[in-house]
Protein backbone atom coordinates (compact mmCIF):
# COMPACT_ATOMS: atom_id res chain seq x y z
CA UNK A 1 0.00 0.00 0.00
CA UNK A 2 1.39 3.23 -1.04
CA UNK A 3 1.71 5.73 2.02
CA UNK A 4 -0.09 9.27 1.42
CA UNK A 5 3.27 11.16 1.97
CA UNK A 6 4.43 8.44 -1.37
CA UNK A 7 1.20 9.78 -3.50
CA UNK A 8 2.20 13.04 -2.41
CA UNK A 9 5.97 12.92 -3.80
CA UNK A 10 4.32 11.04 -6.67
CA UNK A 11 1.91 14.47 -7.41
CA UNK A 12 5.02 16.59 -7.06
CA UNK A 13 6.64 14.73 -9.55
CA UNK A 14 3.69 14.71 -12.64
CA UNK A 15 3.88 18.68 -11.87
CA UNK A 16 7.23 18.92 -12.44
CA UNK A 17 7.43 17.06 -15.79
CA UNK A 18 4.25 18.43 -16.49
CA UNK A 19 6.52 22.29 -16.42
CA UNK A 20 9.27 20.27 -18.04
CA UNK A 21 11.62 20.72 -15.10
CA UNK A 22 13.52 17.95 -15.33
CA UNK A 23 14.82 15.68 -17.93
CA UNK A 24 13.17 13.27 -19.23
CA UNK A 25 14.31 9.33 -19.98
CA UNK A 26 14.35 8.94 -24.10
CA UNK A 27 12.65 5.75 -25.42
CA UNK A 28 14.56 2.87 -27.27
CA UNK A 29 12.48 2.30 -29.93
CA UNK A 30 14.08 -1.18 -30.87
CA UNK A 31 16.30 -3.59 -30.35
CA UNK A 32 18.76 -2.63 -32.89
CA UNK A 33 18.37 0.77 -30.91
CA UNK A 34 19.11 -1.24 -28.14
CA UNK A 35 22.08 -2.99 -29.38
CA UNK A 36 23.76 0.90 -30.01
CA UNK A 37 23.35 1.52 -26.56
CA UNK A 38 24.72 -1.35 -25.23
CA UNK A 39 27.44 -1.18 -26.68
CA UNK A 40 28.21 2.90 -26.98
CA UNK A 41 27.17 3.09 -22.91
CA UNK A 42 29.30 1.98 -20.15
CA UNK A 43 25.86 1.99 -17.62
CA UNK A 44 22.99 1.76 -19.30
CA UNK A 45 19.35 1.90 -17.10
CA UNK A 46 16.49 0.25 -18.74
CA UNK A 47 12.57 0.69 -17.88
CA UNK A 48 10.73 -1.98 -19.64
CA UNK A 49 7.33 -0.83 -19.46
CA UNK A 50 4.01 -0.57 -21.61
CA UNK A 51 0.83 1.98 -21.90
CA UNK A 52 -1.48 -0.47 -20.55
CA UNK A 53 0.39 -1.28 -17.01
CA UNK A 54 -0.40 1.18 -14.02
CA UNK A 55 2.70 0.28 -11.98
CA UNK A 56 4.75 1.27 -15.11
CA UNK A 57 2.58 4.82 -15.06
CA UNK A 58 3.55 5.15 -11.44
CA UNK A 59 7.18 5.10 -11.92
CA UNK A 60 7.62 6.66 -14.84
CA UNK A 61 8.27 10.39 -13.07
CA UNK A 62 10.78 8.18 -10.84
CA UNK A 63 12.28 6.72 -14.32
CA UNK A 64 12.49 10.31 -15.70
CA UNK A 65 14.14 11.80 -12.31
CA UNK A 66 16.94 9.11 -12.42
CA UNK A 67 17.58 10.45 -15.87
CA UNK A 68 17.59 14.09 -14.94
CA UNK A 69 20.03 13.23 -12.24
CA UNK A 70 22.19 10.66 -13.48
CA UNK A 71 22.29 11.42 -16.86
CA UNK A 72 25.66 12.45 -16.93
CA UNK A 73 26.63 9.12 -15.54
CA UNK A 74 24.87 6.72 -17.32
CA UNK A 75 22.01 6.51 -19.85
CA UNK A 76 18.59 5.92 -18.76
CA UNK A 77 15.90 4.76 -21.26
CA UNK A 78 12.46 3.66 -21.58
CA UNK A 79 11.14 0.58 -23.72
CA UNK A 80 7.55 -0.08 -24.35
CA UNK A 81 7.49 -4.05 -24.31
CA UNK A 82 3.83 -3.90 -26.70
CA UNK A 83 6.45 -3.52 -29.36
CA UNK A 84 9.67 -4.99 -28.19
CA UNK A 85 8.11 -8.75 -27.17
CA UNK A 86 11.63 -10.30 -28.37
CA UNK A 87 13.46 -7.94 -26.35
CA UNK A 88 10.86 -8.95 -23.12
CA UNK A 89 11.94 -12.56 -23.97
CA UNK A 90 15.66 -12.18 -24.91
CA UNK A 91 16.12 -10.84 -20.70
CA UNK A 92 13.49 -13.30 -19.74
CA UNK A 93 10.76 -10.50 -18.21
CA UNK A 94 7.50 -12.23 -17.09
CA UNK A 95 6.63 -8.90 -15.66
CA UNK A 96 6.41 -5.61 -16.19
CA UNK A 97 7.64 -2.81 -14.83
CA UNK A 98 11.21 -3.99 -14.88
CA UNK A 99 14.19 -2.19 -14.75
CA UNK A 100 17.27 -3.71 -15.88
CA UNK A 101 20.63 -2.24 -15.50
CA UNK A 102 23.55 -3.31 -17.39
CA UNK A 103 27.60 -1.80 -17.24
CA UNK A 104 29.55 -2.89 -20.09
CA UNK A 105 26.68 -3.98 -22.37
CA UNK A 106 26.33 -7.01 -19.77
CA UNK A 107 23.03 -7.21 -17.94
CA UNK A 108 23.76 -6.99 -14.18
CA UNK A 109 20.53 -6.68 -12.14
CA UNK A 110 16.42 -7.18 -12.82
CA UNK A 111 14.78 -4.78 -10.13
CA UNK A 112 10.81 -6.25 -10.69
CA UNK A 113 7.58 -4.27 -9.62
CA UNK A 114 7.18 -0.51 -8.59
CA UNK A 115 9.46 0.33 -6.13
CA UNK A 116 10.72 3.57 -4.31
CA UNK A 117 12.70 6.04 -5.90
CA UNK A 118 15.92 5.19 -3.24
CA UNK A 119 15.51 1.28 -4.70
CA UNK A 120 16.59 2.43 -8.14
CA UNK A 121 19.52 4.68 -7.26
CA UNK A 122 20.73 2.42 -4.66
CA UNK A 123 20.90 -0.09 -7.57
CA UNK A 124 22.55 2.12 -10.09
CA UNK A 125 24.73 3.34 -7.26
CA UNK A 126 26.41 0.21 -7.02
CA UNK A 127 27.37 -0.12 -11.32
CA UNK A 128 28.54 3.40 -11.24
CA UNK A 129 31.13 2.80 -8.83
Amino acid sequence: MVAIAEIGRFAKLFLMLEKNEMGAAEFIENEAELEVALSSESVLVMDCTATWCGPCRLIAPLIDKLAAEYGDRAKVSKMDMDSNQAVGKRFGLRSIPAVLFFKEGELQETVVGAKAYEDYTATLEKYLA
